[in-house]
């Protein structure tokens, strides 16, 4: 009886491989750890934010009035909400979304209250200052432009980095340093091949110049201007 009530009391340990399933937030298989580094770098809210498309009809509230989404709780990260919605996320942490030229901007402080956007170059709008939200990237920089955009190359001011809050997540990555090392190095390869290549050219001896002699018979076998013949004129053919 003591073993039967022994073997009733034991109380099986049940440890998950991947500790994600239970809610706890464990690495996933294969994760190396950058992503996890990179997530604790920003808040939770701020990927699905750039990602989000605003200034849509909510689905909830079609027939009402004010049906734009135009707002985002950084508590639920739910997508783009109306006005309406907000009565759901009371006591939340909301922030509204505006447009400028047909981009998604806010007003920095909105913003700077949750995160640092340091180096992110801002805007006045309306008396308002503003940051951008997602990149815009330029066709070709203006002539004379000193400094641009880490990542998209958008003509900014000399005290600023990045021209948008995406392009600070992504110049900020380990990722995006070492594709720019990488790239630094093939443009330092090409220019050494360049360079290379140009005295290779410079020792090649270039065709000489015609000599005096050649000139000269040149000139001498020229024709000059035709003569006619004397007696031409005083030629007669008798039949």
């Amino acid at each position: 009886m003591i073993n039967d009530q022994q073997q009733l009391l034991t109380v099986t340990e049940f440890k998950p491989k991947n500790r994600r399933i239970m809610g706890v937030g464990g690495p996933e298989d294969g994760d190396d750890g950058d992503n996890k580094e990179e997530d604790i770098k920003w808040p939770p809210w701020l990927r699905p934010l750039l990602k989000t498309s605003f200034f849509v009809h909510c689905k909830l509230h079609a027939d009402a009035h004010k049906s734009e989404c135009n707002m985002y709780c950084l508590d639920c990260v739910n997508g783009a909400l109306c006005s309406l919605c907000l009565s759901f996320h009371e006591h939340h942490r909301a922030i509204q979304i505006r447009r400028s030229s047909y981009h998604d901007v806010i007003r920095v402080n909105e913003i700077q209250k949750y995160m640092d956007i340091t180096g992110v170059q801002t805007y006045i709008i309306n008396s308002a200052r503003i940051v951008f939200l997602n990149q815009r990237p330029q066709p070709r920089p203006g002539k004379g432009v000193t400094n641009t955009c880490l990542v998209c190359h958008r003509t900014l001011l000399d005290s600023f980095t990045f021209c948008s809050l995406a392009c600070k997540v992504n110049g900020t990555s380990k990722n995006f340093d070492q594709k720019r090392k990488m790239c630094k190095e093939m443009d330092d390869a090409e220019s050494l091949n360049g360079t290379f290549k140009s005295k290779i050219q410079s020792f090649t001896p270039s065709t000489p110049p015609p000599t005096t002699v050649s000139s000269y018979r040149t000139a001498k076998r020229r024709k000059g201007i035709p003569h006619r013949s004397p007696m031409g004129s005083g030629l007669l053919l008798q039949y």
